[in-house]
Protein backbone atom coordinates (compact mmCIF):
# COMPACT_ATOMS: atom_id res chain seq x y z
CA UNK A 1 0.00 0.00 0.00
CA UNK A 2 3.02 2.26 0.05
CA UNK A 3 3.38 5.29 2.29
CA UNK A 4 0.48 7.38 1.10
CA UNK A 5 -0.31 10.46 3.14
CA UNK A 6 -3.18 12.94 3.07
CA UNK A 7 -3.12 16.43 4.57
CA UNK A 8 -6.42 17.21 6.31
CA UNK A 9 -6.92 20.34 8.44
CA UNK A 10 -3.18 20.94 8.56
CA UNK A 11 -2.47 17.43 9.84
CA UNK A 12 -0.76 14.66 7.87
CA UNK A 13 -2.72 11.40 7.98
CA UNK A 14 -0.66 8.30 7.16
CA UNK A 15 -2.80 5.85 5.18
CA UNK A 16 -0.14 3.19 4.66
CA UNK A 17 -1.32 0.95 7.51
CA UNK A 18 -4.77 2.26 8.34
CA UNK A 19 -7.44 3.37 5.87
CA UNK A 20 -10.29 5.71 6.71
CA UNK A 21 -14.02 5.10 6.89
CA UNK A 22 -16.12 8.03 5.67
CA UNK A 23 -19.71 7.89 6.88
CA UNK A 24 -22.37 9.25 4.50
CA UNK A 25 -24.78 11.80 6.00
CA UNK A 26 -27.43 12.85 3.48
CA UNK A 27 -29.42 15.86 4.65
CA UNK A 28 -31.77 15.54 1.70
CA UNK A 29 -35.39 14.52 1.16
CA UNK A 30 -34.57 12.35 -1.87
CA UNK A 31 -31.35 10.39 -1.43
CA UNK A 32 -31.44 7.03 -3.25
CA UNK A 33 -30.39 5.06 -0.17
CA UNK A 34 -32.05 6.71 2.81
CA UNK A 35 -34.53 9.14 1.21
CA UNK A 36 -35.36 11.80 3.76
CA UNK A 37 -34.48 9.66 6.79
CA UNK A 38 -32.06 12.24 8.21
CA UNK A 39 -33.60 15.38 6.71
CA UNK A 40 -34.14 17.30 9.96
CA UNK A 41 -31.16 18.90 11.71
CA UNK A 42 -31.80 16.90 14.88
CA UNK A 43 -31.98 13.55 13.11
CA UNK A 44 -28.96 14.34 10.94
CA UNK A 45 -26.81 15.29 13.94
CA UNK A 46 -27.99 12.22 15.83
CA UNK A 47 -27.03 9.98 12.91
CA UNK A 48 -23.65 11.70 12.56
CA UNK A 49 -22.91 11.12 16.24
CA UNK A 50 -23.95 7.47 15.90
CA UNK A 51 -21.59 6.97 12.94
CA UNK A 52 -18.69 8.46 14.92
CA UNK A 53 -19.55 6.16 17.84
CA UNK A 54 -19.40 3.26 15.36
CA UNK A 55 -15.88 4.27 14.34
CA UNK A 56 -16.24 6.64 11.37
CA UNK A 57 -13.13 8.77 10.84
CA UNK A 58 -14.87 11.25 8.51
CA UNK A 59 -18.51 12.39 8.28
CA UNK A 60 -19.44 13.42 4.73
CA UNK A 61 -22.38 15.84 4.88
CA UNK A 62 -24.37 16.42 1.69
CA UNK A 63 -27.39 18.60 0.99
CA UNK A 64 -28.05 17.73 -2.66
CA UNK A 65 -28.83 14.25 -3.96
CA UNK A 66 -26.55 13.05 -6.75
CA UNK A 67 -28.56 9.96 -7.60
CA UNK A 68 -29.44 9.45 -11.29
CA UNK A 69 -32.16 11.92 -12.42
CA UNK A 70 -31.87 13.96 -9.21
CA UNK A 71 -33.14 17.55 -9.46
CA UNK A 72 -30.64 20.35 -8.77
CA UNK A 73 -30.86 22.29 -5.49
CA UNK A 74 -30.36 26.07 -5.16
CA UNK A 75 -27.22 27.26 -3.36
CA UNK A 76 -29.19 28.88 -0.53
CA UNK A 77 -31.28 25.77 0.10
CA UNK A 78 -28.27 23.45 0.02
CA UNK A 79 -26.38 25.65 2.49
CA UNK A 80 -29.47 25.90 4.72
CA UNK A 81 -29.57 22.11 4.95
CA UNK A 82 -25.91 21.42 5.71
CA UNK A 83 -24.47 24.36 7.66
CA UNK A 84 -26.44 23.89 10.94
CA UNK A 85 -25.66 20.17 10.90
CA UNK A 86 -21.93 20.78 10.40
CA UNK A 87 -21.87 23.43 13.15
CA UNK A 88 -23.50 21.10 15.67
CA UNK A 89 -21.36 18.11 14.74
CA UNK A 90 -18.18 20.14 14.80
CA UNK A 91 -18.90 21.11 18.41
CA UNK A 92 -19.56 17.51 19.47
CA UNK A 93 -17.15 15.22 17.61
CA UNK A 94 -13.42 14.78 17.00
CA UNK A 95 -13.95 13.15 13.60
CA UNK A 96 -13.22 15.16 10.47
CA UNK A 97 -16.18 16.71 8.63
CA UNK A 98 -16.40 16.70 4.85
CA UNK A 99 -18.81 18.73 2.71
CA UNK A 100 -20.20 16.87 -0.30
CA UNK A 101 -20.92 19.68 -2.77
CA UNK A 102 -20.00 20.96 -6.20
CA UNK A 103 -20.86 24.59 -5.33
CA UNK A 104 -18.11 26.90 -4.06
CA UNK A 105 -20.54 29.05 -2.04
CA UNK A 106 -21.83 26.01 -0.18
CA UNK A 107 -18.28 24.76 0.37
CA UNK A 108 -17.25 28.16 1.74
CA UNK A 109 -20.14 28.22 4.23
CA UNK A 110 -19.45 24.61 5.24
CA UNK A 111 -15.75 25.29 5.83
CA UNK A 112 -16.66 28.32 7.95
CA UNK A 113 -18.95 26.03 9.96
CA UNK A 114 -16.20 23.46 10.55
CA UNK A 115 -15.72 21.25 7.47
CA UNK A 116 -12.12 20.38 6.56
CA UNK A 117 -12.63 18.41 3.33
CA UNK A 118 -14.43 19.39 0.13
CA UNK A 119 -15.78 16.33 -1.70
CA UNK A 120 -16.75 17.48 -5.21
CA UNK A 121 -18.51 14.94 -7.45
CA UNK A 122 -17.62 17.05 -10.49
CA UNK A 123 -13.93 17.14 -9.57
CA UNK A 124 -13.81 20.94 -9.62
CA UNK A 125 -15.35 21.22 -13.11
CA UNK A 126 -18.82 22.65 -12.43
CA UNK A 127 -17.90 25.77 -10.45
CA UNK A 128 -14.88 27.81 -11.53
CA UNK A 129 -14.64 29.24 -8.01
CA UNK A 130 -14.22 25.84 -6.34
CA UNK A 131 -10.48 25.29 -6.78
CA UNK A 132 -9.52 28.87 -5.79
CA UNK A 133 -11.68 28.47 -2.67
CA UNK A 134 -10.11 25.14 -1.70
CA UNK A 135 -6.65 26.69 -2.13
CA UNK A 136 -7.55 29.76 -0.08
CA UNK A 137 -9.17 27.73 2.71
CA UNK A 138 -6.34 25.16 2.71
CA UNK A 139 -8.98 22.44 2.71
CA UNK A 140 -8.46 18.84 1.68
CA UNK A 141 -10.01 18.14 -1.73
CA UNK A 142 -11.55 14.97 -3.17
CA UNK A 143 -11.66 15.10 -6.96
CA UNK A 144 -14.25 12.66 -8.29
CA UNK A 145 -14.78 11.52 -11.87
CA UNK A 146 -18.27 11.67 -13.36
CA UNK A 147 -19.27 11.39 -17.01
CA UNK A 148 -22.10 13.87 -17.67
CA UNK A 149 -24.12 15.11 -14.69
CA UNK A 150 -26.55 13.44 -12.26
CA UNK A 151 -29.45 14.20 -14.60
CA UNK A 152 -27.83 12.45 -17.60
CA UNK A 153 -24.94 10.32 -16.34
CA UNK A 154 -26.63 6.91 -16.59
CA UNK A 155 -28.34 7.54 -19.94
CA UNK A 156 -25.67 5.88 -22.10
CA UNK A 157 -22.18 5.98 -20.56
CA UNK A 158 -19.44 5.24 -23.11
CA UNK A 159 -15.66 5.00 -22.96
CA UNK A 160 -12.97 3.66 -25.26
CA UNK A 161 -10.94 2.64 -22.18
CA UNK A 162 -12.61 3.66 -18.92
CA UNK A 163 -9.51 3.08 -16.77
CA UNK A 164 -7.23 5.19 -18.96
CA UNK A 165 -9.83 7.93 -19.36
CA UNK A 166 -10.45 8.24 -15.60
CA UNK A 167 -6.68 8.33 -14.97
CA UNK A 168 -6.28 11.02 -17.65
CA UNK A 169 -9.04 13.08 -16.01
CA UNK A 170 -7.29 12.79 -12.65
CA UNK A 171 -3.99 13.96 -14.14
CA UNK A 172 -5.72 16.91 -15.83
CA UNK A 173 -7.57 18.01 -12.67
CA UNK A 174 -4.48 17.47 -10.52
CA UNK A 175 -2.60 19.88 -12.79
CA UNK A 176 -5.39 22.44 -12.58
CA UNK A 177 -5.55 22.13 -8.79
CA UNK A 178 -1.79 22.70 -8.45
CA UNK A 179 -2.02 25.75 -10.73
CA UNK A 180 -4.65 27.23 -8.42
CA UNK A 181 -2.35 26.71 -5.44
CA UNK A 182 -3.97 23.67 -3.85
CA UNK A 183 -1.48 21.69 -1.76
CA UNK A 184 -0.75 18.43 -3.65
CA UNK A 185 -0.73 16.59 -0.31
CA UNK A 186 -4.34 17.71 0.29
CA UNK A 187 -5.67 16.06 -2.89
CA UNK A 188 -7.38 12.66 -3.09
CA UNK A 189 -9.16 11.02 -6.03
CA UNK A 190 -12.42 9.09 -6.38
CA UNK A 191 -13.18 7.09 -9.57
CA UNK A 192 -16.90 7.81 -9.14
CA UNK A 193 -18.31 4.28 -9.16
CA UNK A 194 -21.83 4.46 -10.63
CA UNK A 195 -21.42 8.05 -11.83
CA UNK A 196 -21.70 7.76 -15.60
CA UNK A 197 -20.57 4.12 -15.67
CA UNK A 198 -22.12 0.81 -16.63
CA UNK A 199 -21.71 -2.33 -14.52
CA UNK A 200 -18.72 -3.33 -16.66
CA UNK A 201 -17.11 0.10 -16.30
CA UNK A 202 -17.47 -0.12 -12.50
CA UNK A 203 -15.92 -3.58 -12.38
CA UNK A 204 -13.00 -2.59 -14.61
CA UNK A 205 -12.19 0.42 -12.42
CA UNK A 206 -12.39 -1.59 -9.19
CA UNK A 207 -10.23 -4.35 -10.67
CA UNK A 208 -7.51 -1.91 -11.76
CA UNK A 209 -7.36 0.69 -9.00
CA UNK A 210 -3.59 1.11 -9.15
CA UNK A 211 -3.81 2.11 -12.82
CA UNK A 212 -5.87 5.17 -11.94
CA UNK A 213 -3.64 6.36 -9.10
CA UNK A 214 -2.00 9.72 -9.83
CA UNK A 215 1.12 11.04 -8.06
CA UNK A 216 0.70 8.53 -5.21
CA UNK A 217 -2.41 10.33 -4.02
CA UNK A 218 -5.03 8.52 -1.88
CA UNK A 219 -7.94 6.79 -3.58
CA UNK A 220 -11.45 7.23 -2.19
CA UNK A 221 -13.97 4.56 -3.17
CA UNK A 222 -17.75 4.67 -2.75
CA UNK A 223 -19.61 1.45 -3.58
CA UNK A 224 -22.00 1.43 -0.63
CA UNK A 225 -25.63 0.60 -1.52
CA UNK A 226 -25.04 1.29 -5.22
CA UNK A 227 -27.23 -0.30 -7.86
CA UNK A 228 -24.43 -2.27 -9.54
CA UNK A 229 -24.38 -4.46 -6.40
CA UNK A 230 -28.05 -5.27 -6.98
CA UNK A 231 -27.26 -6.27 -10.57
CA UNK A 232 -24.53 -8.61 -9.38
CA UNK A 233 -26.56 -10.18 -6.55
CA UNK A 234 -29.91 -10.26 -8.32
CA UNK A 235 -31.68 -8.61 -5.37
CA UNK A 236 -33.41 -5.24 -5.39
CA UNK A 237 -33.44 -4.98 -1.57
CA UNK A 238 -31.22 -2.17 -0.27
CA UNK A 239 -30.29 -4.29 2.78
CA UNK A 240 -28.94 -7.00 0.48
CA UNK A 241 -26.29 -4.54 -0.72
CA UNK A 242 -24.64 -4.24 2.71
CA UNK A 243 -22.68 -7.53 2.73
CA UNK A 244 -21.27 -7.12 -0.82
CA UNK A 245 -20.17 -3.56 0.00
CA UNK A 246 -18.44 -4.73 3.19
CA UNK A 247 -16.71 -7.49 1.21
CA UNK A 248 -15.49 -4.85 -1.24
CA UNK A 249 -14.07 -2.74 1.60
CA UNK A 250 -11.83 -5.67 2.53
CA UNK A 251 -10.93 -6.58 -1.04
CA UNK A 252 -10.28 -3.02 -2.20
CA UNK A 253 -8.12 -2.27 0.82
CA UNK A 254 -5.82 -5.07 -0.33
CA UNK A 255 -5.93 -3.56 -3.84
CA UNK A 256 -4.87 -0.07 -2.77
CA UNK A 257 -8.03 1.85 -1.78
CA UNK A 258 -7.41 4.24 1.12
CA UNK A 259 -10.75 5.83 2.05
CA UNK A 260 -14.13 4.09 2.00
CA UNK A 261 -17.32 6.13 1.69
CA UNK A 262 -20.05 4.03 3.34
CA UNK A 263 -23.54 4.12 4.85
CA UNK A 264 -23.13 1.13 7.19
CA UNK A 265 -20.23 2.30 9.33
CA UNK A 266 -19.85 -0.37 12.01
CA UNK A 267 -19.75 -3.27 9.55
CA UNK A 268 -17.17 -1.55 7.34
CA UNK A 269 -15.01 -0.41 10.27
CA UNK A 270 -14.83 -4.00 11.52
CA UNK A 271 -14.06 -5.38 8.07
CA UNK A 272 -11.27 -2.84 7.63
CA UNK A 273 -9.77 -3.65 11.05
CA UNK A 274 -9.65 -7.38 10.37
CA UNK A 275 -8.25 -6.90 6.86
CA UNK A 276 -5.52 -4.55 8.05
CA UNK A 277 -4.55 -6.91 10.90
CA UNK A 278 -3.93 -9.60 8.28
CA UNK A 279 -2.11 -7.22 5.93
CA UNK A 280 0.30 -6.30 8.75
CA UNK A 281 1.33 -9.96 8.93
CA UNK A 282 2.00 -10.23 5.21
CA UNK A 283 4.76 -7.60 5.07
Amino acid sequence: MGGRQWRIAGRIVDLSHHGLIMGVLNVTPDSFSDGGKFFTIEKAVEHGLAMVADGAHIIDVGGESTRPDAAPVAVEEEARRVVPVIKELQAKIDAVISIDTSKAQVARAAIAAGASIVNDVTGGRSDKEMMPLVAEAEAAFIIMHMQGNPRTMQADPRYVDVVSEVADFFRQQYGRAIEWGIDPMAIAFDPGIGFGKTLEHNLELLAQLERIRVHERPLVVGVSRKSFLAKLTGSSEINDRVAPAVALTSLLRTRGADVFRVHDVKENVNALRVTEAILQKTK
